[in-house]
């Protein structure tokens, strides 16, 4: 036991030293060197053993306080060897040795306080980790008759997650994906996504009309959320090879189509969720080979010297080829690569691409297109 604290040792061997253990306590014994050096050299007494008090420190800065009090042993016994060889233990001196042990005293608790505090950061990003998983669950490869790749570009190194969010369902009505932009940052976004994401998990697969879950949506926005805070959005949904749109101030789906990028906007436009949104969907007949693209207003904003990313004209070539996940890293490479590894805002992307049709059921077909032949 150490200052309270058990010290556990593995019965399946030991355990080889991180690099940072070893930058460490590299540089503890190049300082012990270092200073033995010089007192060998000046000869006229122990003159500089205090200086080896610092070892330690240095070593608690990387290694793990067992290999600190290695270094502290290790640096009070130079002490010693160099005031005995001198002209023996004096005043002087054995102040010196007692505050390098004391130093080795206060390292090692430096260096648990810092060993406590990675591992509950450790912790967190696990945890965070897990809060990823379960907000923005993973989709695809296949998803119905559609190739689906989904990606989330975070705009801080340290998050996972923020308020983009998108998900891809195979329902009774076909496939339906949304794809969404909370306003604000931080846990609330995060927050707000989970809602929206919880109650489009659900209703998906309960209402045969688009529009009846874009107010179900909005419900649940308008609960949550301040009178100022919303949530853009596009959903989509594949049928029988149509394709429907519904558009809640979400930046428009791009189609690519032989070489083609065509933006989908909407009928009409419509304001975000929950602002009462009023929706027209946009019907398009799909081809085999025909690929979507859905993201956040990330990825239209991302800018180089106030020149934003021209997503539209580099869809097709970075994204025309190749395999939907092969579509997405090329994407996100090129955007890297265009904002110089700085982002101001994250990014959630979506793409699919449609393989050919199945079969429709009586129960699938959207409430406005019932009787309209």
């Amino acid at each position: 036991m150490l200052f309270g604290v058990p010290m556990q040792f593995s019965t399946t061997g030991r355990r080889p030293l991180s690099p940072g253990s070893r930058a460490g306590l590299g540089a503890a014994l190049v300082l012990l060197a270092i200073v033995s050096a010089v007192e060998i050299a000046d000869g006229s007494g122990a003159n500089y053993v205090g200086l080896v008090a610092a070892a330690p420190f240095l070593a608690a800065a990387f290694a793990s306080w067992r290999m600190v009090l290695v270094v502290g042993v290790l640096a009070t016994v130079v002490g010693i060897s160099f005031a005995v060889a001198a002209k023996g233990m004096t005043i002087a001196t054995g102040v010196n040795v007692a505050g390098v042990a004391l130093a080795t005293a206060i390292a090692a608790v430096v260096a648990q306080i810092r060993e406590r505090q990675a591992a509950r950061i450790a912790e967190l990003s696990k945890l965070a980790q897990v809060a990823q998983q379960a907000v923005l669950r993973p989709v695809g490869p296949q998803i119905g008759s559609l190739s689906v790749a989904g990606r989330y570009i975070s705009a801080t190194a340290t998050a996972e997650i923020g308020g983009d969010l998108y998900e891809c369902l195979d329902t009774p009505y076909g496939v339906r994906i949304i794809i969404g932009d909370v306003r604000g940052k931080g846990l609330d976004a995060v927050r707000t996504a989970s809602i929206v994401l919880g109650s489009y998990r659900h209703v998906a697969y309960e209402r045969a009309d688009l529009r009846a879950i874009v107010a179900d949506l909005d419900r649940a926005v308008a609960r949550s959320v301040g009178d100022e805070d919303f949530v853009t959005a596009a959903m989509v949904e594949e049928r029988g090879g149509t394709l429907t749109i519904v558009n809640c101030g979400h930046p428009a789906p791009l189609l690519l189509r032989r070489g083609e990028v065509i933006p989908l906007e909407p009928p009409a436009p419509a304001p975000p969720l929950g602002f009462m949104p009023v929706v027209r969907p946009r019907v398009e007949r799909l081809e085999p080979g025909d690929r979507l693209l859905l993201f956040t207003d990330g990825l239209g904003e991302a800018r180089r010297e106030g020149e934003f990313f021209p997503i539209a004209d580099r869809a097709w070539r970075l994204l025309g080829h190749g395999t939907v996940g092969d579509g997405l890293a090329s994407l996100e490479t090129a955007l890297v690569e265009w904002v110089h590894g700085r982002l101001d805002d994250d990014i959630a992307v979506v793409l699919m691409e449609y393989a050919g049709q199945r079969p429709v059921t009586t129960a699938s077909i959207p409430s406005w297109e019932v009787g309209s032949e």
